[in-house]
């Protein structure tokens, strides 16, 4: 079985340049909705020192991790073990860092690569070269409050896509790069992983929240969670971040959804129809309305030269015609 629970990847405490502690950072995801958090205060662990007692005390769950800040770049670092030291990269020596990363069995993700950088923001745009964009697990495609209206995500989010179209299976995450607990007036988004019911009974919820990440069963919004799987004529079935071979010509169910229960009560929406966009890297296939009385609908569909789709959902949020979230994709042999 599996649960799609949601989640912040992007946090800071006053360990770092955050003004809140770990223990109110989790008080305050849990009035949010939220299930789990990962502390990634800048280039430092020593945040996660009560880590135990705050989850004890919330329920929250508290992924380990840290953000390296560099003049080149800021990459967060999840499932860490011990400190990782990133003072000896250069713009072109990366994969060293994340090899080490990589070795303790962590995770690697871009934060915000197209952020106003130096002197506004030190070191917040992305110039890092990456030789190998396999070694890259996630990428922060949306970030900040309300960040579908952001166009530096909308860059992020080209930039996801023209990897995936390059044969990459990279994650994508949305990272409100918390660093206050007070209340906000703009929305916010959340990072929905589905996590195996097997991986928490033998390995715990974080190390869960870990496995979905790495698989790429992560959906992101900031309002109902978008759905989608496949199911081929030989009865094969791929949900997101799952590979599924197809035959050329032969038609292939799709299943798209959306699930109004999901962090319910910490949104609002119109009684207006969602646009579901079925997206690939042959452009957009197909569009479908969605609605409370109508949240799932199946369809059948020609794939062939297909090699990755995504749903995306469009409608009005706070006011604004804009995507509200999307799912990772589903890969195709």
């Amino acid at each position: 079985m599996k649960q799609w629970l949601p989640f912040e990847l992007h946090c800071h405490t006053f360990h770092s340049d955050g003004k809140q502690s770990l223990m109110e950072l989790a008080e305050a995801a849990k009035a949010l909705g939220l299930r789990g958090v990962a502390l990634t205060d800048h280039n430092t662990m020593t945040g996660l020192s009560n880590r135990d007692e705050v989850v004890a005390a919330t329920g929250v769950e508290v992924i380990v991790g840290l953000e390296w800040t560099t003049f080149f770049g800021h990459m967060l670092t999840l499932g860490l073990t011990e400190y990782v030291d990133w003072r000896n990269l250069s713009p072109f020596h990366i994969h060293r860092g994340i090899e080490g990363v990589h070795r303790q069995g962590g995770l690697v993700g871009v934060a915000h690569p197209f952020r106003v950088g130096s002197p506004m923001c030190t070191g917040c745009f992305w110039e890092f070269e990456v030789s190998d964009w396999n070694d890259i697990d996630y990428i922060e495609v949306w970030s900040g409050l309300f960040p579908s209206i952001r166009r530096n995500n909308s860059r992020a989010l080209a930039m996801w896509t023209d990897l995936l179209n390059r044969g990459h299976r990279i994650a994508a995450t949305s990272g409100r790069d918390w660093h206050v607990s007070d209340p906000v007036s703009e929305p916010i988004s959340a990072t929905y992983l589905g996590i195996r019911d097997t991986v928490i009974s033998s390995s715990g919820l974080a190390m869960a929240a870990l496995d979905a990440l790495k698989r790429g069963a992560v959906a992101v919004s900031m309002g109902p969670l978008p759905q989608l799987s496949v199911s081929t004529e030989g009865c094969e079935k791929a949900d997101i971040g799952d590979k599924v071979k197809l035959n050329p010509g032969q038609l292939t169910e799709i299943t798209v959804g959306v699930d109004f229960s999901a962090r319910t009560g910490y949104w609002e929406l119109p009684d207006h129809a969602l646009d579901m966009k079925l997206v690939s890297n042959k452009g957009q296939l197909d569009s479908i309305k969605l609605t409370r009385d109508l949240p799932k609908v199946c369809r059948a569909l020609d794939l062939t030269d297909v090699q990755w789709l995504r749903a995306e959902m469009h409608g009005v949020f706070c006011n604004v015609s804009t995507m509200i979230g999307f799912t990772n994709a589903i890969y195709f042999s």
